[in-house]
């Protein structure tokens, strides 16, 4: 399964319930994990980072844009940070597998449903630029909402790739784009001199003739009234944090200025981080892959066999969660991935006609689809479990205590019951295939596959029955427990 980083950057960085909402819109995706939320008063903007599986990257981001656009009007907007919409900047950065074509095809989507869903203007940039001058993020940004507000519609330069050829008038316009992994780096000054500090912006960036592959900007932050350099350093191996401090001190020592801290925002690699520690400590003949305790640990932790002992040691412990809801979850996707490495055999064998293959392709991209929606589940009934448990938690006297109880296990016995539904799909769609299709090799794998989606679908359905048995409206218990009749008919092996 592969995942993207996403940093969406949104003009919000004060209110705190707008922020939440913003992420929560993020986190509403199946499959998402928010890795961290970062606020800044002064900028007043917030740096959230996420990583999602593949197919649900565009549709998490779109998320974040579609509820920024409601809750942001830029015209009421002020803060130190550079920005021209609601929803800033959304960039989608490879990780793990994922190439930077992938998160190209994911910018382009993204653009195109945000420009025709929601009329709001995009410029792609960086990597998933259309065009040379847009590659640099400052540029497609010049002006910030109110230049681009007077210049798109009038000025050819200014036309989006997606979306009206004029300013949203709340939500203003949005960068999309595809990039490597950035540091984004701050570095505060004992001084209020803001001249200075614009000369100094001026002076070690790329476009001032300064060092490459740098963005800085001065700032002045009123919560601590002093100067702030933000940077950007768009390619770490090429100019380091290092390097950047060096150039600074070299401009500020002769006037007595001095660095009081410094600032990493939103997360960063480790490194740029190690590569600062080699470069201050002078060290020579250093191996980051093979002299870095926690590389070694990732390489050991990322083979399957580690992954799978995981999963069995959090089921054997005394947890409630994970339970038998996230194990039929777990199975069923087990049983999905086997037929899609029998079919995947299949397709790549040589003397399997291309009219077959044509055939099974459809049947694996249907599958895998499912299973990775299937996938999820194991997450969402661990999270019902908990929903139940805050639930039960309520003081007896609270007069909503009952009516909250009932809500949580109908929603806990939903989600075992969408699970069992799932492996049932999957089932059926594998058993269009017709067993003399399959390449013998892996019949076997193709077998165990729809015992595993069987064993799944009557794991999850004991879930089903366990809270069934406490929801008092016997109209919903009927309906559920018919469901769930229905579905061991259909998956159950003749």
């Amino acid at each position: 399964m592969k995942f993207v980083e996403c940093v969406p950057n949104f003009s919000e960085g004060k209110d705190k319930n707008k922020i939440n909402d913003i992420v929560n819109a993020a986190k509403s995706v199946s499959g998402v994990s928010i890795l961290d939320v970062e606020s800044d008063l002064d900028h007043n903007r917030t740096v959230l980072t996420f990583i999602a599986p593949l197919d649900k990257a565009v549709e998490a981001m779109f998320r974040v844009a579609k509820r920024s656009a409601e809750l942001i009007d830029l015209n009421y907007h002020k803060g130190e940070h550079p920005r021209m919409g609601s929803l800033d900047v959304a960039p989608f950065i490879p990780i793990m597998d994922t190439s930077i074509d992938e998160c190209v095809a994911l910018a382009k989507e993204l653009g195109r449903r945000i420009g025709e869903e929601l009329s709001i203007p995009v410029y792609l940039y960086d990597q998933a630029a259309q065009r040379e001058d847009r590659k640099d993020l400052a540029k497609v940004r010049k002006g910030q909402f109110e230049g681009l507000k007077d210049e798109i519609g009038k000025n050819p330069d200014r036309v989006p790739d997606f979306g009206p050829n004029k300013i949203h008038p709340t939500a203003g316009a949005v960068a999309v784009g595809a990039r490597f992994q950035i540091v984004n780096f701050n570095v505060n000054l004992d001084t209020t001199d803001m001249d200075f500090a614009k000369a100094l912006a001026k002076k070690i960036r790329t476009s001032g003739g300064g060092l490459p592959a740098l963005r800085a900007k001065e700032i002045f932050l009123e919560s601590k009234n002093q100067v702030q350099i933000s940077t950007v350093l768009t390619n770490y191996g090429v100019t380091s944090i290092k390097k950047v401090i060096d150039e600074i001190k070299k401009e500020i020592e002769p006037k007595g200025i001095k660095i009081t801290d410094t600032e990493l925002i939103g997360l960063t690699a480790q490194k740029p981080l190690v590569d600062y520690s080699i470069e201050s400590l002078n060290v020579s003949n250093f191996s980051y892959e093979n002299q870095v305790l926690e590389n070694k640990i990732a390489k050991l932790l990322s083979g399957w066999e580690m992954g799978a002992n995981f999963v069995v040691d959090a089921l054997s412990n005394t947890n409630p969660t994970p339970g038998g809801g996230s194990a039929a979850a777990i199975c069923g996707s087990m049983g999905a991935a086997l037929i899609e490495m029998a079919l995947g055999i299949t397709v790549k064998a040589k003397k399997t006609p291309e009219d077959l293959k044509n055939k099974l392709n459809g049947y694996l991209l249907k599958i895998r689809n499912m299973r990775n929606e299937l996938q999820s589940q194991t997450a969402e009934d661990a999270a019902s479990f908990d929903t139940v448990m805050a639930a039960f938690k309520l003081p007896k006297e609270d007069p909503n205590r009952k009516s909250e109880i009932q809500k949580a296990l109908v929603y806990a016995a939903n989600i075992p019951l969408k699970t069992a539904r799932i492996c049932s799909e999957i089932s059926s769609v594998a058993r269009e295939v017709l067993e003399g299709e399959v390449k013998q090799d892996v019949i076997s794998d193709y077998r165990s596959g729809l015992y595993m989606l069987e064993c799944g679908v009557k794991c999850a359905l004991e879930n089903v029955y366990i809270n069934a048995k406490s929801i008092e409206d016997e109209t919903v218990k009927k309906n559920l427990l018919s469901e769930a009749e229905n579905i061991v008919k259909a998956v159950s092996l003749k």
